[in-house]
């Protein structure tokens, strides 16, 4: 009876380390959701909004954080699992950094759609504006019923709508101006419009004066040009020396204009739109959860 006694206690101890020992590897094997880049105002990893809602969002809260410095961002992910959406929340915020370093002003909405759950993480700086209250209402009153509607959309309009109104009542800086261009920015603006006027007018006046006079002609002028354009004279020089020395060595006399074998053309390749991003927002818990 004694031996019976000590294995089944063995058999017990054994069993719950090995139970123990599955939870805890359940546990590990529960990673954190990734959190995804901050490229737009709208990041919907549901696929919940269609193209035209999710580019109307974005338009508006983009253009409000261009008019105000403030910024307001929107997050849907299937679950925030293993993480409370609040858990969660602080770590999205640590990671985007929304609104202003100083300022602190950037708040995210946040929707776990599989979890059914949601928040509204304010900015240290919009605690004033937005306080855990208010943005409880928001979540309970304009949020949740449209969810419950299946209406994503006019939720998250309704709810940024409120959000923007009560930040708009808040004193905030100015957001910062960008500088105005100068002279010499100015003219690189034209650099690509001196080029080909080099391109142009070099193969009309060599085909008129002759390679070298032709050249030397085409060098001064755009030497003028570049000075008209704003260009200081040293520029202005460098301009002229590099119109004559392109136009010499353009070859063909009065053959017909390289315009076709320019590197990289006119077309294409200009800049891309705005990527919308944190400024160093500081958040500290402040907001709201709920579900629908």
């Amino acid at each position: 009876m004694a031996v019976t006694a000590i294995v089944s206690g063995w058999l017990r101890t054994l069993v719950t380390l090995v139970l123990l020992l599955a939870g805890l590897s359940a546990h590990a094997g529960n990673e954190l959701v990734e959190i995804p880049p901050l490229t737009s105002a709208v990041t919907d990893l549901t696929q919940t909004l269609s193209a035209e809602e999710q580019t109307a969002l974005n338009e508006k809260l983009t253009q409000f954080s261009q008019q105000t410095g403030s910024q307001i961002a929107v997050l849907l992910v299937p679950s925030s699992q293993p993480e409370d959406i609040a858990q969660f929340g602080i770590r999205l915020a640590d990671a985007w950094k929304i609104g202003r370093e100083k300022q602190d002003d950037g708040v995210i909405v946040i929707v776990a759609k599989q979890d059914r759950k949601m928040r509204i993480e304010v900015g240290y700086g919009l605690e004033g504006a937005i306080p855990d209250v208010v943005a409880k209402r928001i979540i309970a009153e304009q949020l949740s019923p449209a969810f419950k509607q299946g209406q994503f959309y006019q939720g998250l309009h309704v709810a940024t709508d409120t959000l923007i109104k009560l930040i708009q009542g808040e004193q905030l800086p100015a957001p910062a101006q960008r500088q105005p261009a100068t002279a010499q920015q100015g003219f690189m603006h034209w650099l690509p419009i001196l080029m080909f006027a080099a391109i142009i007018g070099g193969a009309i006046l060599r085909g008129m004066f002759g390679a070298f006079f032709g050249s030397a002609a085409t060098g001064g002028a755009l030497a003028v040009l570049a000075g008209f354009l704003g260009a200081g004279l040293l520029v202005m020089g460098l301009v002229g020396l590099a119109a004559f020395i392109f136009t010499l060595a353009m070859g063909g006399g009065q053959g017909g204009l390289p315009i076709g074998g320019f590197p990289g053309g006119f077309g294409g390749g200009g800049g891309g739109r705005d990527i919308f991003s944190g400024g160093g927002g500081g958040f500290g818990g402040g907001g709201a959860s709920g579900d629908w």
